[in-house]
């Protein structure tokens, strides 16, 4: 039965069904996992330094280690989902981040602890740009920008809570427990994914597995959307997956500008977020404080992105994102100055959150708003990727800059730079008229 608002009928799959928010929340559980997985890494890097005696520069290895691994899996495991199915290769990346963190607590040596992080990083990289474009599948067409918002608050609210635990747990049972630990929660989330996720609709329809037109009505009649009579012919299906088509009909531009900007971006976020316990210090709170600032900064991450996906229903995302960074890098340009007082970097810790995550939360809308279903899932991999490789530079560099004594203005002033230039690039970012969705 059609639903209606003031006697007006409301078009077939424009209401959130329980399918669909079911698969928005598993797959924000999911990302859940990346906070987890970063933060937890710099609440334990003090413990971890001095158990095994590594400089600050080795601290800046092992936390690039991990994004390293995140920038492959994006690259190179991710876009296999458009061939094997979005569903296997999330489960691909579950058991990987289980195996990797769980090895990490039992490991002896910085080398292998940094061997266990770039599995830990494959498994993420792996199953993000599937969860991405689960979620953007799934949603409703008129809240699908709001999904995203709410799928990448997962990974503030997993960094959170993981900060929280970590305060606690750390104490109490060391830091290997605790890595032990998040990857037994990893491993709990298998069996709800393989029992509750469906595959994605738009790789049933394209590749067509065995029983693809059933299993791909069933998902359907769940969504409250007419049925098929038939598929398209797989050799149809199979040309939309070529790598060419992030370039083809005028796509080169919006292509190049949105992966320049998750470079630029990703790096100075992922910068801040491995070093925060670090820069907190160097802005001038005591130890035991500086802590509190890495769970306040997920915090208010956690809301930016809430507060973009819903904003983004309105205003153009590409606007948006360049307006959240901007007021981000004027929020760590003060965190930074002499003289700051414990409440006030505190609350400028949450402000950089909230803008600096909530404008990368958009990147993943963007990139879903850009490309066609077809390749839906390798472009927004290889955004991802590229993210992820400025990744890798962001801890490196801040690490070396940190370890010659320059002053946190100096080094925040240094990445300020690229985070406005990632804003303007995300601006825009447009899909071209003539490049129609399939």
């Amino acid at each position: 039965m059609v639903s209606t608002v003031a006697g007006e009928p409301r078009a077939p799959g424009s209401e959130w069904t329980r399918l669909q928010l079911s698969v928005v929340l598993i797959c924000s559980i999911i990302n859940a996992l990346d906070g987890m997985d970063v933060l937890i890494v710099s609440f334990i890097a003090p413990s971890l330094a001095r158990d095994w005696s590594v400089s600050m520069e080795g601290l800046g290895i092992i936390f690039s280690a991990g994004l390293a691994g995140m920038m492959a899996g994006s690259m190179l495991l991710a876009p296999l989902a458009d061939i094997f199915g979005r569903r296997p290769m999330i489960l691909v990346g579950l058991i990987l981040i289980t195996v990797a963190m769980i090895a990490s607590g039992l490991v002896a040596t910085p080398v292998a602890f940094a061997l266990t992080r770039v599995i830990a990083g494959l498994g993420i990289g792996t199953l993000l740009a599937s969860v991405a474009a689960m979620t953007s599948e799934f949603a409703p067409p008129d809240h699908r920008t709001f999904a995203i918002g709410i799928f990448q608050g997962g990974y503030p609210f997993g960094a959170v809570a993981t900060g929280f635990a970590a305060i606690w747990a750390i104490p109490h049972y060391g830091w290997q427990a605790t890595l032990i630990a998040a990857g037994v929660i990893s491993g709990l989330l298998l069996p709800v994914v393989f029992a509750l996720l469906p595959e994605s609709p738009d790789y049933l329809e394209r590749r067509q597995p065995a029983n693809a037109l059933p299993r791909l009505n069933r998902i359907r009649a769940q969504m409250r959307l007419a049925p098929f009579e038939c598929l398209p012919s797989i050799e149809a299906a199979a040309r939309k997956v070529r790598f060419s088509r992030f370039f083809e009909r005028g796509m080169w531009k919006p292509t190049l500008q949105l992966w320049t900007s998750t470079f630029l971006g990703v790096g100075v976020l992922y910068f801040v977020l491995s070093w925060i316990p670090k820069l907190a210090v160097e802005a001038g709170l005591a130890p035991e404080d500086a802590l509190y600032a890495g769970t306040l900064l997920n915090l208010g991450g956690f809301a930016g992105s809430l507060t973009l996906g819903w904003m983004a229903r309105r205003l153009p995302v590409g606007w948006l994102i360049c307006a959240f960074l901007t007021a981000s890098t004027v929020f760590m340009i003060i965190f930074s100055l002499p003289g700051t007082s414990l409440p006030l970097a505190l609350v400028l810790a949450m402000l950089i959150g909230f803008a600096l995550q909530g404008g990368f939360s958009a990147f993943y809308s963007l990139s879903a708003m850009l490309y066609p279903t077809a390749i839906r899932s390798s472009g927004i991999g290889w955004a991802t990727g590229w993210g992820r490789f400025g990744a890798v530079f962001g801890p490196l560099i801040g690490g070396y800059l940190l370890s010659q004594g320059h002053s946190l203005l100096f080094v925040f002033l240094c990445y300020a730079v690229p985070l406005l230039i990632s804003g303007v690039l995300a601006g825009l970012v447009r899909r071209p008229a003539r490049h129609h969705d399939g």
